[in-house]
């Protein structure tokens, strides 16, 4: 399985950028989504960013790859879910 991580940029020149998520650092190559600005976001994939992300998909992104983790190990990922849970109870 494949995973992209959600990464803000912090600097570019254009073709590489310098980004940070989910508590690491990496430069990305820009070259498949064109220049993203200081503060864009975007789904890296093996240090390739694979498209521009809006600010409102980064925390579903990584509430999914926090539920991916924590069910490997056995855990609870009801409150990474509320809505959808609380979604389902009201339901008719």
């Amino acid at each position: 399985m494949c995973l992209g991580i959600p990464m803000q940029v912090l600097e570019t020149d254009g073709i590489l950028a310098r980004c940070t998520g989910r508590g690491e650092e990496r430069m990305v190559n820009l070259l498949l989504v064109g220049e993203v600005p200081a503060g864009g976001w975007v789904l890296v994939h093996l240090s390739n960013a694979v498209r521009e992300l809006e600010a409102d998909e980064v925390a579903p992104l990584n509430d999914a790859l926090d539920a991916i983790l924590l069910s490997a190990r056995g855990e609870n990922t009801d409150h990474l879910f509320a809505d959808l849970i609380a979604a389902r109870e009201t339901a008719p």
